[in-house]
């Protein structure tokens, strides 16, 4: 059984910076691919990023394409999420997921079989 941990949400000022991380334990982290995903009240889950396992593929959401950036580190079962320039829009909280894939990455929530618990992301000055 796969488990998924995200941290490093918190309060911060527009255009500052976080770092999310999603460690990942029961399995090899190689094996899957991994997405990012972030719910605000009263809205759908929408998906922000995800990273292949295998072929270096990335998919961003095109309301963070260029502020945010995913990478993984398989030897440390972790994958980061880099926010820059944060925006209030941005406020949600944030989980990760993981889907037994080798090649390429999927945006839908619905493709992901295992998933953490979330971290609160809030941007507010």
């Amino acid at each position: 059984q796969v488990q998924l941990v995200e941290s490093g949400g918190d309060l911060v000022e527009p255009g500052r910076s976080l770092r999310l991380s999603c460690a990942v334990s029961g399995d090899t982290l190689d094996d899957y691919a991994i997405g990012w995903f972030r719910q605000a009240p009263g809205k759908e889950r929408e998906g922000v990023s995800c990273i292949s396992s295998v072929d270096a593929f990335t998919y961003y959401a095109d309301s963070v394409r260029g502020r945010f950036t995913i990478s993984r580190d398989n030897a440390k079962n972790t994958v980061f999420l880099q926010m820059n320039s944060l925006k209030p829009e941005d406020t949600a909280v944030y989980y990760c997921a993981a889907d037994h894939l080798y090649y390429g990455c999927a945006e839908h929530p619905q493709a992901y079989d295992y998933w953490g618990r979330g971290t609160q992301v809030t941007v507010s000055s």
